[in-house]
């Protein structure tokens, strides 16, 4: 058995410092000896982490040694967490910006990756689709029953319910397939471009708030079904490459036509089309987020921002930054972002810390997100610091 704290003596063969911590395994501490098949196992008190999510801006910063603040800040981080007080998990945007960073190159980059992953404690997220894919699910299936369509998070829809075990010596990290790079980042360059070509008509138009949300929402549903079509009308044709080179948003269309009973398509469609048009799609996380984000995006550019050349520059990142505010937001206790998108969430008409429970953070409340990490530890109860020296001697 291999010991990965010694102890001491074994008390079955009485070998000499040969007995000790084998490994933590969620709720107990497994003991035992080099010598003998002699083991033991300790209990540990349940622990209820709370789950914090870092931006990629603040991963970049402290990697980079950019600013002493983030650098200190993101130590801090780890220390609170090697108490198992906090869970850091990264997620697959944060893979995906990494690897589409142009002007690093790819040791750089798999580096950076690695910091993100020791900060995070080999903890993660589910992938962002599967994320808004369950939400998606579960709302469809409360559509079908007829229950309210008020929606209620399951914190297992974006994180593995091993994140508030005790964490072990050692994880494993399994890579993920990123894609084409290449094809990511020229998407990413269309969007940004597509987007600022958008912001004349957003200048002209006289759409209210709720209805600029609205239309946002239409796209959005729009665009699940449109996907789906085009993946159908390709198996249909014959090109059954689609099953692996087709859009991942077009199996969320995939997925509910599944539920309905095997009536016509054309049926079931519009069953689905008629749940994407209902509040119970309305109110998904995901969805409401990202529509009211850009709803607020709209005024400002109706009252003048992003009016100089530089626009596609300060946005570069901007549509990352609402696929991780959307996409786990509601599933965090805090969300550390960069200024501009904290002040677009502080919005009344979002106000994303009263609708989800989420404190959020950034360099205009620092020393706010400090003093948070300070009371975790803090509070941290007699029982638990003693679980602590046991576990992690």
């Amino acid at each position: 058995m291999l010991v990965t704290r010694i102890l001491g003596n074994c008390p079955s063969c009485g070998g000499i410092n040969k007995f000790g911590n084998v490994s933590v395994r969620g709720d107990h501490i497994l003991r035992g000896c080099f010598s003998c098949k002699y083991r033991e196992t300790v209990p540990l008190p349940q622990v209820r982490k709370k789950i914090l999510y870092l931006d990629q801006f603040f991963f970049s910063s402290a990697f980079h040694a950019r600013d002493r603040r983030f650098v200190r800040a993101a130590e801090r981080i780890r220390h609170v967490s090697a108490l198992q007080l906090l869970a850091v998990p990264f997620s697959s945007i944060h893979e995906d910006e990494t690897n589409q960073w142009r002007g690093y190159s790819g040791q750089n980059k798999d580096d950076l990756m690695k910091f993100i992953k020791a900060t995070s404690r080999g903890h993660e997220f589910e992938p962002a689709y599967e994320v808004e894919k369950a939400q998606i699910e579960r709302a469809f299936q409360a559509y079908l029953a007829g229950t309210p369509p008020a929606f209620q998070l399951c914190e297992d829809d974006a994180v593995e319910e091993e994140i508030h075990a005790w964490d072990d010596y050692i994880w494993i990290d399994v890579g993920r397939y990123i894609g084409d790079i290449e094809l990511m980042r020229n998407l990413k360059q269309e969007s940004v471009e597509a987007l600022v070509k958008v912001f004349n008509q957003w200048r002209q138009s006289t759409h209210t708030f709720n209805e600029h949300v609205a239309l946002e929402m239409r796209e959005m549903a729009k665009g699940y079904i449109d996907s789906y079509c085009e993946y159908a009308a390709r198996i249909i044709s014959g090109d059954f490459t689609a099953v692996f080179n087709s859009p991942l948003m077009s199996m969320v269309v995939q997925s509910l036509l599944s539920c309905l009973p095997q009536v016509r398509i054309e049926e079931r469609l519009k069953q689905v089309g008629q749940f994407f048009n209902s509040e119970h799609f309305t109110e998904l996380p995901y969805p409401w987020l990202t529509t009211r984000i850009y709803a607020t995006l709209a005024e400002m550019v109706r009252r003048g921002a992003y009016s100089s050349v530089d626009a596609p520059q300060r946005l570069s990142g901007f549509f990352q930054d609402i696929k991780h505010v959307a996409t786990y937001a509601p599933y965090c206790h805090a969300f550390l972002m960069d200024k501009a998108m904290a002040s677009l969430v502080r919005d009344p008409r979002i106000d994303l810390e009263n609708r989800y429970q989420v404190r959020i953070f950034s360099l205009n409340n620092w020393d706010q997100f400090l003093a948070w990490l300070n009371e975790l530890e803090v509070g941290m109860s007699q029982q638990h610091r003693a679980a602590l020296s046991a576990a992690y001697p």
